[in-house]
């Protein structure tokens, strides 16, 4: 099973609420959504309609991580190959 998501704040069987604030689609920790790769159900998707960059999400991520260096080459699902 996957990791969970580094900004989930969530137990196993508790309905989770993604806050768009807080959530960077796992980028600069994995290069996949964790959330979508370990719900039961498939219903942690992107919203469709809030399209965001890697430049925009990784600026988050690093505003709401600041303890953390990314430094350049960090996971993402935009890098992704294949």
């Amino acid at each position: 099973m996957a990791p969970a998501s580094p900004s989930a704040r969530t137990r196993p069987f508790q309905r989770a609420k993604i806050d768009p604030n807080l959530c960077t689609e796992c980028v600069g920790f994995h290069d996949y959504e964790a959330c979508q790769a370990v719900c039961p159900v498939e219903c942690c998707l992107p919203d469709p309609n809030l399209r965001e960059s890697e430049d925009a999400l990784i600026d988050r991520a690093r505003k709401i991580h600041p303890d953390k260096s990314f430094g350049d080459e960090y996971p993402s699902r935009f890098r992704k190959s294949g």
